[in-house]
């Protein structure tokens, strides 16, 4: 059976595709810092322009950045919405393992004390 993938998932997927790349996690980071232009970013790198167009155009798809025209300059700013949404999702996953890892500390911890203290829990036998 074929599992659909929901649109939200497939955002979220989109997004961490993108930022698997380290020149677009460092374009995100430098317009996060200010709106560049495309020439100025593709400066920056050791590779073609249309190579980092490339990159700008998966960070557009992904939402993290968005590109608008200004004469004839195309000016590239992060989407810090769209990096917040996924800071929560993490954040929601890091709750969900936080908290299982405390109840199976507080079990281990039950554990340890009933056995310092000679109760040893009750054992089923089976007839």
């Amino acid at each position: 059976m074929v599992e659909q993938i929901a649109p939200a998932d497939a955002d979220i997927d989109r997004v961490f595709h993108a930022l698997a790349d380290a020149t677009r996690r460092d374009i995100v980071r430098r317009t996060l810092v200010a709106e560049r232009s495309v020439s100025a970013l593709a400066a920056g790198y050791a590779m073609s322009f249309a190579a980092v167009s490339k990159h700008i155009g998966v960070l557009v798809e992904a939402g993290l950045v968005r590109k608008r025209a200004e004469g004839r300059e195309r000016l590239v700013t992060a989407e810090p919405e769209t990096i917040a949404r996924v800071q929560r999702l993490l954040r929601s996953y890091e709750d969900l393992w936080r908290g299982r890892i405390d109840r199976l500390d507080a079990l281990l911890t039950e554990d340890t004390d009933a056995a310092a203290s000679g109760i040893h829990p009750p054992t089923t036998t089976e007839n």
